[in-house]
């Protein structure tokens, strides 16, 4: 297998979840990699991270508007990614049994866009942080989002420590993690971090909300992607092409059969409802494959 056949089969064709784990890795093994360039030829290099860093400053953020979403990709240490992709790794999944892969890059980008606000804003208004200058880096606050939201939506899934022989259930560890960056928000180590990380719990929280009620708080970072993305696709030439009149009959027998393929609309919004009110536990075998179904559609 070449590097063109490898890069197919594990990241353009692996799930959104996958392949957003081994975006990371590779920017952290990036930046470790120019440390150690930077070590053999006696040079810094590791001041390249700090036009990526998010910083505390508005006006140091205003020269480098960009950091906002490249600060979420960066990590301080191996154990700082390792814990970061392992809880965005379980909790992703739980989130992606029902949403599809855009709508958790919504949750995901939304989380660090907060988390950076958060952060800026606890330095502006406590004097614990009066004239200290700092940058932050790292996916806490994204994974914060996706955390909370796959909490609200799953709240008695079990799960399991390693050599611990108990049941939890997901809002326990969910509740305990986020009393812990309470807990934290005075010490002077990482405090202005630990805001960042309930800067993401608070957007998943309200994401899930209004997700209930119909609202889709994700679609204006949705539309800004799909903006990006199409400034890099090549434009296709218009071709003519030659129409040719179906069968009315057999176009409508292929219109039914798609309709019969998928779930009734209103079927969803029912089994949602249910959600909301009885946790995804609720849901029979038959209504989880439905949106099992209507996800992947």
């Amino acid at each position: 297998m070449d590097i063109k056949q490898a890069y197919t089969r594990y990241f353009v064709q692996a799930p959104v979840l996958n392949r957003l784990i081994l975006i990371n890795i590779a920017f952290f093994l990036l930046f470790e990699l120019l440390v150690i360039v930077g070590i053999l030829f006696k040079t810094d290099l590791s001041l390249l991270k700090g036009w990526f860093s998010f910083p505390n400053d508005i006006f140091q953020y205003i020269q480098k508007p960009w950091t906002i979403i490249t600060y979420g990709f960066l990590h301080s240490g191996f154990r700082h990614i390792l814990y970061n992709m392992l809880f965005l790794y379980f909790f992703g999944q739980i989130f992606l049994n029902i949403h599809t892969g855009r709508r958790f890059l919504n949750l995901y980008f939304l989380g660090i866009i907060f988390g950076a606000l958060f952060f800026m804003i606890a330095f502006a208004v406590f004097p614990l942080f009066s004239g200290i200058q700092s940058h932050m880096v790292g996916a806490s606050a994204a994974v914060n989002a996706v955390m909370v939201a796959a909490t609200i939506q799953s709240p008695n899934s079990p799960f399991k420590l390693m050599f611990i022989p108990i049941t939890f259930k997901l809002w326990w560890l969910c509740v305990g993690l986020l009393i812990w960056d309470v807990i934290q928000l005075g010490s002077g180590t990482n405090a202005g971090g630990h805001f960042s990380h309930l800067g993401g719990a608070f957007i998943g929280y309200l994401y899930m909300i209004q997700l209930q009620k119909g609202n889709d708080l994700g679609t204006p970072v949705e539309k800004a992607m799909d903006w990006i993305v199409g400034l890099f696709k090549p434009k296709e030439k218009v071709r003519l092409k030659t129409v040719y009149r179906q069968n009315t009959k057999s176009q409508n027998r292929r219109t039914t059969s798609n309709k019969s393929q998928n779930p009734n609309q209103a079927i969803i919004d029912a089994i949602l409802d249910k959600i909301s009110k009885s946790g995804y536990e609720s849901l029979s075998k038959k209504e989880k494959e439905i949106l099992f179904k209507a996800g992947k559609g």
